[in-house]
């Protein structure tokens, strides 16, 4: 008996531990809640406050609108009235007018009867004049502008005559210049043509009378074969020597042209219409031409030619002098000209 009893109490304290540790728990779930619910109404209250901050702004700028919108209204009210009695007022200045003109046509069917209407005409006669006398005097102020615009007019009219005389001065002066031009440079084409002249003259007598070295219009012709091989552009010895005589021409003759005149001896390579052989150094006859003229230039050169005074060209076999294909032909097209000439 004992024995359960001790059991019984036993069992009774063992419930007591996990009891308070239960109380415990909940205690610290119900803080931990209370405290979310605090921390929630206070950012909620500050979200509110915000809003009621805003709410409030919001309130303030209808209230001003509203204002605005009533000073309109009534801005517009009175609008509304000024415009109701404009129209009244002018209803009845109309209703006077035609009442007045009702009263005007009946006093001049009794212009004759009633001194009253005599009077209204004179009246309305003074303001004619008045009228009359303000339209003069606007012609007049009319007349004067027209005067003065006149005067305008002819200034400028003498003006343009002035610039008109000045025009044709200068176009005589551009006509004499461009006669004093025009006989300046046929001067100098005499000059150049004199040089020319006594330059072939010089070159026929240090050349003697080659038939291979000859003058063709206002150019001086040497035959390729005098100067060069067969599909070559070296100068062979013979060439050398002529053309030593012919750099010493050409160095007397810049002596002798006045320094004005600005001379040039073109230099022009020519060849036959036969076509290159594939094997040259050369791809065509217009390589030829163009190399013959450039070594002719470079021997003058340096025989103490100044090179300012030299011009290389080559036209390959597009001037011939002679047509056909035979060997004399052919012969003349193949050739070095020489042509004293301007800049």
């Amino acid at each position: 008996m004992a024995g359960t009893r001790l059991r019984r109490r036993d069992a009774r304290t063992d419930y007591w531990p996990g009891f308070v540790d239960a109380m415990a728990a909940l205690l610290l779930v119900i803080i931990f809640l209370l405290t979310i619910f605090v921390l929630a109404q206070f950012f909620l209250g500050q979200q509110l406050s915000g809003r009621d901050t805003v709410l409030n702004r919001l309130n303030a700028q209808i209230s001003e609108l509203t204002e605005l919108l009533a000073l309109e209204r009534a801005g517009t009210r009175d609008l509304q009235d000024t415009i109701a009695t404009l129209t009244a007022n002018l209803g009845d200045a109309e209703a006077e007018r035609e009442r007045l003109a009702g009263l005007l046509a009946a006093s001049s069917s009794r212009a004759s009867e009633t001194s009253g209407a005599l009077a209204a005409l004179e009246s309305s006669l003074d303001d004619e004049r008045r009228i009359s006398q303000r339209a003069l005097s606007q012609v007049e102020l009319l007349n004067q502008q027209i005067a003065a615009l006149r005067r305008q007019i002819g200034a400028l009219e003498d003006a343009l005559d002035a610039s008109e005389n000045r025009d044709r001065e200068s176009q005589a002066k551009i006509a004499d210049l461009g006669r004093r031009l025009n006989v300046a440079l046929a001067q100098r084409v005499q000059e150049l043509s004199r040089y020319r002249s006594d330059f072939f003259g010089r070159l026929r007598e240090i050349l003697s009378q080659r038939s291979d070295i000859r003058v063709v219009g206002d150019r001086f012709v040497f035959q390729s074969e005098v100067l060069f091989s067969s599909g070559a552009d070296t100068i062979n010895p013979e060439g050398e020597a002529e053309l030593d005589k012919l750099a010493e021409a050409i160095k007397e003759l810049a002596v002798q042209i006045p320094a004005e005149i600005n001379w040039v001896l073109r230099v022009d390579g020519h060849t036959d219409a036969q076509p290159l052989s594939g094997t040259g150094r050369f791809r065509n006859n217009w390589e030829l031409s163009a190399a013959r003229a450039i070594s002719v230039v470079r021997y003058l050169i340096s025989q103490g030619v100044d090179p300012e005074r030299l011009v290389a060209a080559g036209f390959g076999e597009y001037q011939p002098l002679e047509s056909g294909d035979d060997p004399q032909a052919l012969a003349r097209n193949r050739r070095i000209e020489l042509k004293l000439t301007e800049r």
